[in-house]
């Protein structure tokens, strides 16, 4: 590949993406990938030597529709879970969450996005499906608890406090006990940041004061609320005219009329 070449895999004018990176097409070299074929498969399948029957050696390749990487997860799956490889065993593989669930892969993030949107839309019932999916797949409760743990302060916020409590609470609990019993304390705190009220002023004024510190840099902060460490800096104004409880805004000149918090 060359300097400043960017390969893309699978891009083609089918793909939803294409959009999105056609105006980088001019820079970039695309490879489409087209399905393998059965006598492909049937070779990749082999050099694995387990010992695989033909009619689970046709379910394989019916299933892997070209894919060699579905057709080798299917076969390690089968023989780590069930110690032998059949087509009963491939049956019962297809069926296992601890197989179907891949932490790196597309249901592993679509389960918790619809985790984190169901307590948003304060379902309960919702939300604890989704918890019940990832704890049944064995996913890391430490990585639902943080995810609590933010959502506690990004939706919740003002409007209940106490949801980041819990949520840290949670937390702790899932890093002391673990499995099984953590997914009790997963339950409680989900069914409370569920049901609790909804407010992201916090949030939303976080990343609005975020948008205007990246936009001006580091605008002089009003020699009002510096602290006069030295005497030079004491004649220079600084600390002057300061009061414990001023009603004067703070910001800096240039955003003085500013307002995060709504």
């Amino acid at each position: 590949m060359e300097s400043g070449e960017l390969t893309l895999i699978g891009a083609t004018t089918e793909n939803p993406s294409f959009e999105v990176i056609a105006p980088l097409l001019s820079r970039c070299r695309v490879f489409v990938l087209e399905p393998l074929s059965e006598e492909a498969l049937r070779a990749i399948i082999k050099r694995t030597e387990m010992k695989v029957t033909k009619d689970a050696f046709d379910w394989l390749l019916g299933y892997a529709n070209g894919d060699a990487r579905k057709a080798l997860g299917m076969l390690e799956g089968a023989q780590e879970l069930y110690g032998k490889v059949s087509v009963e065993t491939l049956n019962r593989a297809l069926e296992s969450p601890h197989l179907r669930y891949d932490k790196k892969g597309e249901e592993h993030y679509d389960t918790i996005s619809a985790f984190i949107k169901s307590m948003r839309a304060s379902q309960a019932d919702a939300a604890l499906y989704y918890l019940a999916r990832m704890v049944e797949a064995g996913e890391d409760p430490l990585f639902i608890a943080r995810r609590m743990v933010v959502f506690a302060s990004e939706d919740i916020g003002l409007a209940q406090p106490t949801a980041l409590v819990v949520a840290n609470a949670v937390f702790r609990a899932c890093e002391t006990i673990g499995y099984p019993e953590c997914a009790i304390n997963l339950a409680h705190g989900v069914a409370y940041l569920a049901s609790a009220k909804k407010d992201r002023s916090a949030y939303d004024a976080l990343r609005a004061a975020q948008a205007d510190a990246h936009a001006h840099g580091n605008l002089p902060i009003p020699k009002k609320i510096r602290n006069p460490v030295t005497k030079l800096m004491g004649e220079l104004g600084y600390g002057e005219g300061y009061e414990k409880y001023d009603r004067e805004s703070y910001l800096p000149d240039k955003l003085k009329k500013k307002k995060y918090l709504k």
